[in-house]
């Protein structure tokens, strides 16, 4: 069984870690672009280390299974390489999350809104109906 948490925080703390969320949000949103296509540099250098590997392992190569597409002259050709791990080239990740604009749309309008109340409060602390709605943002 959980408890319930009773905290009071503090209208300017809110305030300010709203602001400093929905800054971060923008600054991502507008960054997402230039950081997909480093991914996709990334991604492409490892594609080309990764044939290079396979090429120089090929002797090492089971269940060899070829495709003939006599439509477009091209031969597919599938194998297995049974290999250790660390013997492999490391596939880069996103360090970043896509936002798509809908969903920025939607966030972006949800902490402004929650900002221009809390900004025109007389109230000290923040009541915990309005910390359940905005905790998903901070």
């Amino acid at each position: 069984m959980s408890r319930a948490i009773t905290v009071k925080v503090a209208t300017p703390k809110v305030i300010k870690a709203l602001e400093g969320r929905l800054a971060q949000l923008e600054k991502d949103y507008t960054s997402q672009s230039a950081n997909e296509a480093k991914y996709q540099k990334a991604r492409e250098k490892w594609q080309k280390e990764i044939g290079k590997w396979a090429i120089d392992h090929f002797s090492k190569a089971e269940n060899i299974r070829t495709n003939y597409r006599s439509w477009n002259n091209t031969l597919n050709v599938d194998f297995d390489i049974i290999t250790k791990e660390s013997d492999f080239p490391t596939e880069p990740e996103k360090d970043f999350e896509i936002i798509h604009q809908h969903t920025y749309r939607e966030m972006k309008e949800d902490i402004t809104n929650a900002l221009t109340i809390l900004k025109m409060t007389d109230e000290e602390t923040v009541n915990a109906s309005t910390m359940k709605q905005i905790a998903k943002y901070l």
